[in-house]
């Protein structure tokens, strides 16, 4: 499969400031997405340290297998996802300890979703109300589980979904990192097919557009980077409550691989990875 993939973030129409962000790794498929917490720049830096940390743990360990895990070690799960998880407990210790260094910090946090591309296996390691989706055949299923109150207040039978959309709760969480020295880390893996797309988003996304018309925006705009912009658009439509932050990974058939050599008249060479940006 060739991956292609694109992501934007935008500071909305209501905040004065971005605390979201994200990192896109072309070279080892690598997508990280975090929404900081904490008011005035805090946010911010909770979520670049939080970005910073997994992407060079996940770097590191690839160029050092031996390098050590942080957090329990979840059994079952093969060595990427391992690795994944343990660069986001990492990265709870790492904001926990700088709020604790600086007291002005005290107080901020981050969300954390990640996922890390493995042949036809994704990773995926999560903490928050940042979500991750994985769009096939029409069908948007969402990968990870909201570490939200009213989210778990649905989970019980609590509240309705339609009655958790109009709490004024929403905001609250159960888990983010920075919050305890110590976190738990959701961590699982996937198979992929061809033509499935993988989105990473952050909540003033979802609160304000929905999932079947992030679905019909995904299949209708091939192009990552432009579904990207094309969702964050609809969100500031909508009043653009919160940072906006949208990643998409898009999971084509390899075309030129080696099976189109027996087609007729088809092109005996080989393609190559695909490149996207990121901040």
């Amino acid at each position: 499969m060739r991956i292609v993939s694109g992501g934007v973030s935008d500071v909305g129409r209501v905040r004065t400031n971005n605390e979201d962000c994200f990192r896109i790794v072309t070279p080892l498929n690598l997508f990280v997405l975090s929404d900081g917490m904490g008011g005035e720049a805090h946010g911010e830096i909770a979520s670049a340290l939080a970005v910073e940390t997994v992407v060079k743990h996940c770097t590191d360990a690839e160029n050092n297998p031996a390098a050590p895990f942080y957090g329990q070690e979840q059994p079952g799960l093969s060595g990427k996802t391992r690795r994944l998880a343990s660069a986001v407990h990492l990265a709870n210790r790492s904001i926990f300890k700088s709020a604790e260094e600086h007291p002005e910090q005290q107080g901020m946090g981050a969300t954390m979703t990640a996922v890390w591309i493995d042949g036809s296996k994704v990773s995926i390691a999560h903490v928050g109300d940042s979500r991750a989706y994985l769009l096939r055949v029409g069908s948007l299923l969402q990968l990870t589980q909201d570490h939200s109150l009213v989210a778990e207040q649905v989970r019980r039978g609590i509240l309705t979904a339609a009655e958790a959309e109009e709490s004024d709760m929403q905001s609250v969480l159960l888990r983010a990192l920075g919050a305890q020295p110590e976190i738990e880390v959701d961590a699982e893996e996937q198979m992929l097919m061809p033509r499935d797309v993988l989105l990473l988003c952050s909540d003033g996304l979802t609160r304000m557009v929905t999932e079947p018309e992030i679905a019909g925006t995904l299949q209708s705009e091939m192009d990552p980077t432009k579904a990207s912009e094309k969702l964050i658009a609809l969100a500031n439509e909508r009043g653009g409550g919160d940072n906006i932050t949208v990643v998409v990974v898009r999971l084509e058939s390899d075309s030129k691989g080696w099976f189109s050599w027996l087609r007729r008249g088809a092109p005996k060479e080989a393609s190559g990875n695909g490149s996207a940006g990121g901040n």
